[in-house]
């Protein structure tokens, strides 16, 4: 079922997935009046014969579903479809983000929320898209080595050993910032500004859990030390890997 909002040939279009009609009807209003073109569905069948069927830019797909979860929708469109995904989660539920940004999220929002975090959410989400499909050619100058790690700004490709990484938009983002700066450290509100395109919130774990499920990714060091380090408190960094090829543990 669309929304009320007609699309133009500019607008962003982007796919509601919720079962609560009077959010969709919320949301819809205000994304409108924001200059998008909205649809809502109310199931998570519904939901994938969309994003299977339709052209969208971007989908905002909440966890609980009937028929499909969130979770089981966001898979199924993963197999077919890089579309950027916005998961609604339930507040304090990190399970939920962990699990929706391992499986391809590009971000979450949880319940309760703000429509202009929304609204700034999905404008970041939108950026990184355009920068993504704006990449420059792969070249040798656009390649970050560190240790058996190699980054392919060019291709957005992560390789290390003889595995290549599945890695989300924004897991990508997050992983180049960080050898950008490796051996130094980067706080959380820089990651924040740099990578998810907004402010830095206290309140805000947004970054943490991305690094968790970049972590889980990239793994340890072939000497079992992090290659990303938490400083308490401060942010994150790129362990530089020592004169032997190991990560550099001190």
């Amino acid at each position: 079922m669309g929304s009320d909002h007609k699309p133009d040939s500019v607008a962003a279009r982007i796919l509601v997935v919720d079962d609560d009609a009077e959010l969709c009807k919320l949301v819809s209003r205000f994304l409108g009046a924001e200059g998008y073109s909205v649809y809502t569905v109310h199931t998570g069948g519904l939901g994938v014969e969309r994003v299977m069927t339709e052209n969208y830019d971007l989908v905002v797909l909440d966890v609980m579903l009937p028929e499909l979860d969130g979770f089981e929708v966001l898979r199924r469109i993963r197999i077919k479809s890089a579309t950027p995904i916005l998961m609604l989660t339930a507040r304090g539920d990190d399970l939920d983000r962990i699990l929706g940004l391992e499986m391809g999220a590009d971000d979450y929002l949880p319940k309760p929320f703000n429509t202009r975090e929304l609204s700034a959410r999905i404008r970041a989400i939108l950026r990184r898209a355009a920068s993504e499909n704006t990449a420059v050619a792969p070249s040798e100058s656009t390649s970050l080595r560190l240790g058996d790690l190699e980054l392919n700004a060019g291709a957005r490709t992560v390789r290390y050993g003889n595995k290549m990484l599945n890695l989300t938009t924004v897991e990508f983002d997050l992983l180049q910032r960080l050898l950008q700066s490796a051996g130094s450290v980067v706080g959380r509100e820089e990651l924040t500004k740099d990578v998810l395109g907004r402010k830095f919130s206290p309140f805000d774990r947004s970054i943490d859990t991305h690094v968790w499920s970049l972590r889980r990714k990239v793994g340890n060091a072939s000497d079992g030390s992090e290659r990303i380090k938490g400083i308490r408190g401060v942010g994150y960094l790129y362990a530089l890997p020592d004169r032997s090829g190991k990560d550099d543990s001190k």
